[in-house]
């Protein structure tokens, strides 16, 4: 006998009778809103009001009437924290642990659970699978504002598009400035009228200060003393740059900040029984054992995950960060600080973001402990040090007759500090500025990605679907012709590389000095070289599949640089990892066909023999890499792409050379402060040699050349497998399994995406 499902009316009523505390105003108003309504709500409200008790309330009705719901987030680190806190919530409820699953890029628990925390691009991966979402109930998305964002916005718009009707949404947001208009668009491009919540006050008021007379060392030690309302600390002191985040944490190490014996003894004993023995771990220990914790992407996960711990239990009163941490992490402080208002690289430094400043400003109060959270941002040390001297030199009256005070006031007009040319610098009114700033809006950003082109094409290869598809994107007129524009010269590379057929056959190319002759094909008959680029997922899959072709008759080391230069590493590791010289010479790919083809074709010139020092600096000098002559060639091929990203690195060929020890790498090429970067370089060339391994079996008549590289993919995938096994085994184990899963997006799927448009 079957068990009644519960009303919605009634699950309001249990859901509001099991809260421990009385619901902020915005959490009342769309708790009331989800249950009544029949497509979903969006909730736009301030960080810090609370939004997880509304998504939880989706959660709640999915467990208790045998359902399943999404809950969405744009991070993987976002994403596991919202794991253990729904399974916490699930064990409050009366259920298991177990009925709370979670699914990301590299790890998976509980996978068939009722609830699932994933990473959005799951989401849209299983939507394109055509996964069963029969008995889905609600999907939550959390972060929603991310919809904007520019590399990954068009994810959360198409899972829009294409989550069945029949599942509620609830999507969570920060304060945006086109709410309403937002909700217009869904419902008239897709049929889907949600309610609108929109809450304007923060549940913890925040309070602003401009610090233009403290460096940052004395400002945190007058935090941790406070005043009469106790401590500003814990504090998140935030960074823009990883390298300045360890050495303002060394600098503050050795101040007081204010941390009671109990304290210290329970931070000491935990850091103690922590494994900080390789790489990083021994500088952030000393750190730590001191309360101060440093977070950013150059960390390994499981040193960014102890901070995090720490943190959470008050046991650290300063975390030196970047804003990663405040894009959406629940790691709230009572305090943030900013040391600097500007970022970018050096010479070209700009005002931060006002939606990067607002979001580093929420992560200021905590609503169980703060009645205000405090935000201060600190003024240029140069402009410090001019402040301090001219309060010096004004202290000495400028009539004086003491010989005394006229020669120490002479002597330090000598002295006046100056602003440096080189520097850029912040003021007061920036501050302000970015505290008055509006908040941002949404609408559609970024292109058809390639991949979801292919799908769809697999589907169906009438591309007026598709230009459907591009018209109902929330883009002004304008864009939404660029977009189709776009569309067509997609599809004609498309044709280039033998990818698909198109009817009407395209025109031939224009004469010089001509115009291209208007053309929008009707059809776009997928043939088999498509799937190739359905085998990729981490890198353009265009440039993809040209290194499928292309790196056959490759030696090794030309192949590890080929796949090296499509996974992107911040460019101050990159200068690091350069293309050592005696690899610059030509290897069997360039010997026997690329140098002569980009000869031939005017785009490389003959070389010169000349002798070269291989320590020497002047990169102008250097004959180009591999990767550079791979881009030239690629982008003679397919002229009309201009969204491949590629750059020489020689980083996993070090590694191999150094035996796979990780830390000896790390260590020796004075990377420990980047290593978490390394280690996730590592691993996506783990992924990368699974999906060339994947393309590479499509070739129906493979040449023993391309089984050879087959071969050498695996054993090469399964040399930096145990590399990062010793590092961080369960983050490598979570991988490997990830890697042989559905979600991983690769040519059969696309068979099964029937009806995906």
């Amino acid at each position: 006998m079957s068990l009644e499902i519960p009303s919605r009316d009634e699950l309001y009523v249990r859901y509001m009778d099991q809260l421990p505390f009385e619901p902020y105003p915005v959490q009342d108003l769309a708790l009331a809103a989800w249950f009544e309504s029949e497509q979903g709500i969006l909730v736009c409200a301030p960080t810090g009001t609370g939004k997880t008790l509304i998504a939880e309330a989706a959660l709640f009705e999915a467990l208790n009437t045998g359902k399943v719901a999404y809950y969405t987030t744009p991070l993987i680190a976002l994403t596991e924290q919202k794991f253990q806190e729904m399974q916490d919530r699930a064990v409050e409820w009366g259920f298991r642990r177990e009925d709370v699953g979670m699914v990301t890029g590299s790890r998976k628990v509980n996978p068939e659970a009722s609830v699932l925390v994933v990473v959005a691009e799951i989401l849209l991966n299983r939507l394109l699978n055509r996964s069963d979402f029969s008995n889905v109930t609600a999907c939550v998305m959390d972060e929603f504002h991310n919809f904007a964002e520019m590399d990954r916005g068009i994810v959360w718009e198409l899972s829009l598009g294409m989550l069945p009707k029949h599942v509620r949404l609830l999507l969570l947001s920060a304060t945006v400035g086109n709410s309403t208009e937002f909700v217009g668009w869904l419902a008239r491009q897709h049929d889907r009228k949600i309610a609108l919540v929109e809450g304007k006050e923060r549940r913890v008021p925040l309070t602003y200060e401009w610090v233009p007379d403290k460096f940052l060392n004395e400002q945190l030690v007058v935090m941790a003393v406070g005043d009469e309302e106790g401590p500003r600390t814990p504090a998140l002191v935030f960074c823009f740059d990883r390298e300045e985040c360890w050495s303002v944490a060394e600098n503050v190490m050795g101040k007081d900040l204010n941390l009671s014996d109990e304290k210290k003894k329970d931070l000491h004993d935990r850091v103690n029984a922590l494994d900080f023995s390789q790489g990083a771990g021994p500088k952030l220990k000393r750190l730590l054992h001191r309360g101060v914790g440093v977070h950013h992407a150059g960390l390994l996960p499981k040193y960014r995950l102890a901070v995090e711990d720490l943190f959470q239990r008050k046991l650290l009163p300063v975390v030196v960060c970047t804003e990663t941490l405040a894009a959406g992490m629940n790691l709230p402080a009572r305090s943030v600080v900013l040391s600097s208002l500007v970022k970018g690289p050096f010479g070209a430094k700009k005002l931060i973001d006002s939606s990067i400043a607002h979001q580093i400003f929420g992560r200021a109060g905590r609503p169980q402990f703060d009645d205000r959270g405090f935000i201060y941002a600190l003024a240029h040390p140069d402009d410090v040090d001019i402040l301090r001297w001219k309060a010096k030199y004004d202290s000495i009256p400028e009539d004086t007759r003491d010989p005394g005070l006229m020669k120490a006031k002479k002597a330090l007009k000598k002295k006046k500090p100056k602003r440096r040319e080189t520097e850029q610098y912040w003021v007061e009114g920036h501050f302000n500025q970015l505290q008055a700033a509006p908040p941002g809006k949404l609408y559609s950003k970024g292109p058809l990605p390639w991949r979801l082109l292919a799908y769809l094409l697999e589907v169906s290869p009438e591309v007026e679907g598709i230009r459907v598809a591009v018209r109902k994107r929330m883009m002004d007129e304008p864009r939404i012709a660029a977009g189709e524009k776009a569309l067509d010269r997609m599809l004609l590379a498309l044709h280039t590389g033998g990818f698909v057929t198109l009817s009407p056959e395209p025109p031939p190319p224009p004469e010089a000095g001509q115009p291209p002759t208007p053309y929008k094909p009707t059809l776009a008959q997928p043939t088999p070289a498509l799937g190739k680029l359905l085998a990729f997922r981490s890198i353009h899959p265009l440039y993809g599949a040209f290194l499928t072709e292309i790196l056959a008759g490759a030696d090794a080391d030309e192949r590890m640089q080929a796949m090296e230069s499509v996974l992107e590493v911040p460019g101050p590791v990159r200068k690091r990892l350069r293309v050592p010289l005696k690899l610059l010479e030509s290897g069997a790919l360039a010997t026997s066909k690329l140098d002569a083809e980009l000869i031939q074709r005017g785009l490389m010139v003959a070389p010169v023999e000349e002798e070269q020092d291989d320590d020497e600096d002047d990169w102008e000098k250097r004959p180009p890499a591999l990767a550079e002559k791979l881009r030239s060639y690629f982008d003679h091929c397919y002229p009309e792409i201009t969204d491949v990203r590629t750059h020489p690195l020689w980083c996993i060929g070090e590694l191999v050379e150094f035996g796979g020890n990780f830390n000896k790498f790390v260590t020796t090429m004075d990377l420990t402060k980047q290593e978490g970067i390394i280690f996730r370089h590592v691993q996506r060339m783990i992924m990368l040699c699974a999906e060339f391994e994947r393309a590479c079996a499509l070739d129906v008549e493979a040449s023993p050349s391309t089984l050879a590289w087959r071969t050498e993919l695996h054993e090469l995938a399964a040399k930096l497998t145990e590399s990062c096994r010793v590092v961080d085994p369960t983050s490598t184990d979570q991988l490997i399994v990830k890697i042989g899963e559905p979600d991983m997006i690769d040519a059969e799927a696309a068979k099964l995406a029937v009806g995906a448009t």
